[in-house]
């Protein structure tokens, strides 16, 4: 992430992911403060063990850009609400890269979702991990089944039963 002001949103992603019990690094690291770091960070992690990168980033964005230049690893960026256009200017940054250079963006705030998809991907080929994360689906349909019944309950004067 940007920094740590951005751990609000990206510790959804942490969580999932230590929820599938996947080990993960977890850093601050700026594209403008920081350069020299993040570029040693993005060309160091697949020597690492590290096999997808989520950047999170606000405003300008550039955080999941610059690694992604400097990396053959799948990045999926996170564009974080926080300036004046609430995150529209961070995803707009992500989504504009320049052909070779891909960032896979999820929506403002959304790190869930950018945790679920770096499962996918690893899940491609881990196969106790795929039952782990149909699991944590199969659970998605049982909530919304709860709910649906609990809706039967609501009742309002004009509701059809």
């Amino acid at each position: 992430m940007g920094s740590t002001s951005d751990l609000p949103v990206m510790e959804k992603a942490a969580a999932f992911l230590d929820e599938m019990e996947i080990p993960f690094e977890i850093n601050a690291l700026s594209a403008h403060r920081t350069p020299e770091a993040v570029e040693a960070f993005a060309k160091g992690a697949s020597g690492r063990g590290l096999r997808v990168i989520i950047a999170g980033a606000g405003m300008a964005a550039a955080l999941p850009g610059v690694i992604a230049a400097s990396t053959t690893l799948p990045v999926i960026g996170v564009p974080i609400k926080g300036s004046a256009l609430d995150g529209v200017d961070a995803v707009l940054s992500m989504l504009q890269m320049p052909p070779g250079i891909p960032v896979a963006t999820v929506a403002i705030n959304g790190a869930l979702n950018a945790g679920i998809l770096a499962v996918q991907m690893l899940a491609l080929s881990d196969e106790a991990l795929n039952r782990r994360l149909a699991a944590y689906k199969a659970n998605l349909c049982k909530k919304i089944e709860k709910a649906n019944e609990e809706l039967k309950n609501v009742n309002y004067r004009f509701k059809c039963n």
